[in-house]
Order: structure tokens, then C-alpha cells, then sequence
């Protein structure tokens, strides 16, 4: 019998420094190996922002490691959810996916209290989107 096929996620916004870095660590955190997750920018950052590292660490979550990626046509396709927050039309789009967009404050320039929600918000949203991936049916 062969392992169903994972569903993969792909999380974009504009620096992959922020946003996208939390609901990938997110999401690999709380769906442990049941999910592919990806992350990339479209206008890649040097660096993860150094509250978000901040801010997940208090989450019990390290993405120290962590390094922005461009967002490429390839991790697009690769991807069943393709989830942007504030990348605008970069994202280019194929038939079959799912696309979701959420409208997420930009951490860029803030402190880790001002993070904190945000991390928040995308934690519920995570957990949201592992509950409509596990009724969903195969594909």
C-alpha cells in the first residue's frame, strides 16, 4: 500500500523575513511531518527579522536558521495552497491550486510587542488551515 501523497503549502510575501517565515514554522510545528511547507519572497529579504525570531522563540518555535528564498515558478507548482500576505501579483498563478491571501499587518520595523499579534493571528490561521486540509478530500 503506498503512503498518500502530502499536501504541500506555499507561504509568499514580499521579503520572507516576516509573515511568511512565522505560518511556514507554524505549520511544520503543528502539522509535524503530514504537510510540505515552503516559504519564499518575492522580493527576498538578507535576513529573517531578528523580533520574528524573537517573537517565535517565545513561541517555543526556533527559526534562527532560517533564510529568506525567492519565490520561483517551480515551489508554485510544486505546491497544492499557495497562501500570500501582501505580495500583490508577484505570485504567479496555475490552474488547480489553491489560492488563499491573507491580509496580514507587515512586522517589517516593528518591536517584538508589536509581533506578537500578528504571530498570533497566523498561528489561528494555521491551525484553520490544518483543519480544512484534514476534510478535504484527496486529490
Amino acid at each position: 500500500m503506498t503512503e498518500p501523497r502530502k499536501p504541500s503549502v506555499l507561504f509568499v510575501c514580499v521579503h520572507n523575513a516576516g509573515r511568511s517565515q512565522m505560518a511556514a514554522a507554524f505549520l511544520a510545528h503543528l502539522a509535524q511531518d503530514k504537510v510540505e511547507v515552503r516559504s519564499a519572497g518575492s522580493a527576498p529579504a538578507d535576513a529573517v527579522n531578528l523580533a520574528v525570531v524573537e517573537a517565535m522563540a517565545e513561541a517555543g518555535i526556533d527559526i534562527s536558521a532560517q533564510t529568506p528564498k525567492v519565490l520561483t515558478t517551480e515551489a508554485v507548482q510544486a505546491s497544492d495552497y499557495v497562501i500570500t500576505m501582501g505580495c500583490g501579483d508577484a505570485c504567479p498563478v496555475f490552474p488547480g491550486k489553491t489560492y488563499l491571501d491573507w491580509a496580514l499587518e507587515d512586522p517589517a520595523g516593528k518591536g517584538v510587542e508589536s509581533i506578537r499579534p500578528i504571530r498570533d493571528q497566523i498561528k489561528s490561521r494555521i491551525e484553520a488551515l490544518i483543519a480544512e486540509m484534514d476534510t478535504a478530500p484527496e486529490g
